[in-house]
């Protein structure tokens, strides 16, 4: 069949590779390019064991100083509050016991061995280089700090994720740069990470080019349940359309009647090009809400949840709570040059992405809303997508990603 994938981050670009190798034709179709948006700039860490969504029981109470205090990872522009409220309000109440457990059951079975899905979308693309395998930090200041976690650890380990917890001697026989700055960390085995996301994506794009799939940079318009998609560059018929452009997926899906309470969660990373430092793992520094990771010639540090709409310019508040963070942290970090960034990660009310069939006669379906991990579910994501379109019906149960609970 011919497929158009409109959206070529990494869940687009996963897709049409995944298409490919089931001898479909792709036109991979995007408003910039590929990896132009939250495929480039995300933290890079495969995130095999994020299943614990950010609303969980406990959080209401502590939401007025998160946003008051100009140190913690909290922002909200305050004229987008209007708007932003019903999905608040929806957001915030699956952070109930019952809800997280739900979610973080469906997240264990989308996210679980995403290495070595990486590994499998990469073979044979020439963008194997890109992908490491090992392990993912979370920092603590002390151990109080991660007792106030403990909840979500034990609920990763429920699903079977391998953790080990460091005292301040192992963290710094683990990795000496590390030493002195952290009270307390937990490993987690089996991740991975991105030397650089941007290429990644990029070279991953290419070879769908070489391989016989057409990339189109264009503004899409309109999708109809016959997958015509209708763009600036006139219309493109296909036998299937495949809608996974992040946050941008809303509107096409609208004009489909599925309306799908969804929001950006605007991210931040800032970069230290030829750092004087390079860690071993990804480190989240849990007080900052914020991963360090080794780049390549540089050290990026991404994170943060800022909540004010897809119009607004990037906000300078987090890019200076970051660039604090860190110098705070490694006050003898010398680098030549800052780079920032901010982009918009799509989060559904559930905190899981939309994946399934829309259309009633099947031949348009959706991939996006992955919130903080679309780069570590990307291809499975597109795994799963390609299966459903050649008829290959997924093992898994997907009725939790369906659509149709929004409807």
């Amino acid at each position: 069949m011919h497929v158009a994938v409109i959206g070529a981050g990494i869940v687009g670009v996963s897709t049409a590779i995944w298409l490919q190798r089931e001898g479909h034709q792709v036109t991979l179709i995007d408003r910039v390019g590929p990896a132009a948006g939250t495929s480039h700039g995300n933290a890079g860490v495969l995130a095999a064991g994020s299943v614990v969504p950010i609303p969980v029981p406990g959080l209401i109470p502590k939401i007025p100083g998160l946003l008051l205090d100009r140190d913690q990872p909290l922002f909200l522009r305050w004229s987008y509050l209007p708007r932003l409220l019903p999905f608040l309000l929806s957001y915030l109440a699956n952070g109930r016991h019952a809800p997280v457990e739900r979610i973080s059951a469906s997240l264990a079975e989308l996210l679980r061995d995403s290495p070595d899905q990486h590994l499998a979308l990469a073979a044979g693309t020439g963008s194997e280089r890109f992908v490491k395998k090992g392990d993912y930090l979370y920092a603590y200041t002390n151990r109080r700090a991660f007792e106030s976690d403990r909840s979500g650890w034990d609920l990763r380990r429920r699903h079977g994720f391998r953790i080990e917890e460091m005292d301040e001697d192992r963290l710094a026989d683990y990795d000496p740069a590390l030493a002195g700055r952290f009270g307390f960390a937990v490993r987690c085995l089996d991740h991975g990470f991105i030397t650089d996301p941007g290429e990644y994506v990029g070279a991953l794009a290419r070879h769908v080019e070489e391989n016989g799939g057409e990339i189109r940079i264009t503004e899409v318009h309109h999708v109809t349940e016959d997958a015509v998609v209708e763009t600036s560059d006139g219309e493109i018929s296909a036998d299937r359309a495949i809608v996974t452009a992040g946050i941008w997926s809303k509107r096409l899906v609208a004009g489909l009647g599925l309306k799908v309470p969804i929001e950006s969660e605007r991210g931040y990373h800032v970069e230290f090009h030829s750092p004087s430092i390079r860690l071993r793992a990804p480190v989240m520094v849990a007080s900052l809400k914020a991963v360090l990771t080794p780049m390549e010639n540089r050290l990026r540090c991404a994170g943060l949840v800022e909540f004010g709409g897809l119009e607004a310019p990037p906000s300078s508040a987090p890019i200076d709570l970051i660039t604090r963070g860190v110098q705070r942290l490694f006050p003898d970090l010398t680098y030549d040059r800052l780079q920032t960034w901010m982009g918009h990660r799509p989060s559904t009310t559930d905190s899981l992405p939309v994946i399934g069939a829309i259309s009633s006669n099947g031949r348009v379906l959706a991939g996006f809303g992955h919130q903080h991990v679309g780069l570590t579910a990307g291809p499975r994501t597109g795994k799963w997508l390609s299966g459903i379109v050649s008829g290959n019906t997924p093992n898994e149960d997907l009725s939790a990603f369906s659509p149709a609970r929004f409807r």
